[in-house]
């Protein structure tokens, strides 16, 4: 599972990538949370809002800090 936060590294983006790596914990699955600060690489992967969460190479939220039980939902639905 490939799991990336997109934003410039404000407060919030830490906290959404400190979520995601809760929630991984929590959920038991290994994977490492990228943390992808490039404005290119944001804008090429067509996020609008930041913070954006990123699962598998799918955009899953845009513009908003999820908690690490809403990560959880999200993963296991996958």
């Amino acid at each position: 599972m490939k799991i990336q936060v997109y934003g410039k590294g404000c407060t919030k983006c830490h906290d959404l990538a400190h979520n995601a790596e809760e929630a991984l914990k929590e959920a038991g699955i290994k994977a490492q949370v990228e943390h992808v600060t490039d404005i290119k690489r944001i804008t090429d992967k067509g996020i609008m809002l930041t913070p954006a969460l990123v699962i598998d190479d799918k955009v899953v939220s845009e513009g908003k800090i999820l908690t690490a039980e809403d990560i959880k939902r999200i993963i296991a639905d996958k």
